[in-house]
């Protein structure tokens, strides 16, 4: 794994044998202008300087690494967070949204245009625009506008057009379509943020590279706290943002284990779940190779989650090439685990997590009882207030 961040991916965008750019040629051209627009700017010392200067003054970095002792004192083991949940704007999505802003910025592109699904890339895209004075248009399905409703209310304070998606299942994959069909209409003054690190080469490549700052902080961290690397690193995956981020920073130790958290949802069955990884094949899907959750034609089947930012039926190329190597171990956690750590963490430690990172404080929780001398750290890739009004209407308040 030595310098694995600069052999990854290859020239033409591939992990392995994932990612590509599967686009119409048209489109290609603007991928094409994106890709040396990175190469070129994103190097420079003014834009390194000027993207630090924002993580340190606007965004808050370094965000901490914590012991859970209260709650490593209920489960056996040694349990830490790294709190992206106090990363401005909530979450570890203001990372690469910032980074592709200020991107944009230098290219002279006038509007900046995403997909959301828990909202949070949407909130930290919206706060990204504000901050650079450009124009911000949000695709959201419309289940997805249901169950996160303030976040809707933040885009939309933050002065973005928030496009309700009312076609399909009305979730996330709806919303990459949506996307893209309003980014086709023009690419020359627009530039497509993706949330997470997947879509056409270079996205997954450039919001890994601008998440992998996570992964750097934690493992300095961790050190300066113990002593020592942890013994397991964990995060869950959607499309894999968050966990390829903190990753990132431990790749090259073979000893640390890495282990990606999916979500299991309802049951295994076909649309009660969104575990590509564990449960899906290789397929091409919103212009890149991955696993998907597909059907006999190659089309994606509908996928679910509690968590809204991880009802994706296919993840990062990356995490299919690390899958692939066993560098990284994929598992699940349902709806029920997931819970079970939302309220935990929330009564022990004073922490509210999102529903997306309680899937791998589940793990963690799971992990620490069967393992009570060995340590592990969690990417809280996210705070829960956005999943509140969702929780009590719907769980109520558990003891």
């Amino acid at each position: 794994m030595s310098d694995y961040l600069k052999s990854y991916p290859n020239e033409k965008g591939y992990f392995g044998e994932y990612g590509g750019s599967f686009v119409p040629p048209e489109l290609q051209v603007e991928m094409d202008k994106i890709t040396n627009a990175y190469y070129s700017i994103s190097k420079s010392h003014e834009f390194i300087s000027e993207l630090r200067s924002i993580r340190k003054h606007f965004q808050g970095r370094p965000t901490p690494t914590y012991f859970c002792r209260n709650l490593s004192n209920i489960t056996g083991g040694r349990i830490y967070l790294k709190r992206e949940d106090l990363n401005h704007t909530g979450a570890h999505k203001l990372n690469h949204c910032m980074g592709e802003g200020l991107l944009a910025k230098y290219m002279g592109k006038k509007r900046l245009i995403a997909e959301t699904g828990a909202g949070q890339h949407g909130v930290a895209l919206a706060t990204a625009a504000a901050y650079f004075g450009l124009e911000c248009e949000i695709h959201m399905g419309e289940v997805d506008i249901a169950k996160e409703h303030p976040n809707v209310i933040r885009m939309k304070l933050l002065g973005a057009e928030v496009i309700p998606v009312t076609h399909g299942l009305k979730t996330l994959k709806e919303a990459v379509d949506s996307a893209f069909d309003a980014y086709l209409k023009d690419p020359v003054n627009t530039i497509y943020c993706i949330g997470s690190v997947v879509g056409p080469h270079p996205f997954p490549m450039m919001v890994r590279d601008f998440q992998h700052v996570v992964g750097v902080e934690a493992r300095e961290q961790f050190l300066e706290m113990t002593g020592e690397l942890p013994d397991t690193v964990a995060a869950c995956v959607g499309g894999g943002s968050n966990s390829i981020g903190i990753f990132s920073g431990f790749l090259e130790d073979e000893a640390v284990r890495l282990v990606g958290v999916e979500p299991a949802g309802r049951s295994t069955k076909i649309g009660d779940h969104a575990a590509s990884l564990t449960y899906g094949t290789p397929g091409v899907m919103h212009g890149f190779k991955s696993y998907m959750l597909q059907n006999e034609k190659g089309e994606p089947e509908p996928v679910y989650s509690i968590a809204s930012g991880l009802d994706y039926p296919g993840s990062g190329p990356e995490h299919c090439m690390l899958h692939d190597l066993k560098r990284v171990d994929y598992t699940v956690a349902d709806d029920e685990e997931c819970l079970d750590a939302f309220y935990t963490l929330s009564k022990v430690e004073g922490i509210i997590p999102a529903l997306e990172s309680a899937h791998a404080v589940a793990y963690a929780m799971k992990f620490a009882k069967e393992f009570p001398r060995k340590s592990i750290l969690v990417n809280l890739s996210g705070r829960g207030d956005k999943d509140i009004d969702f929780i009590v209407e719907n769980y109520g308040f558990r003891q």
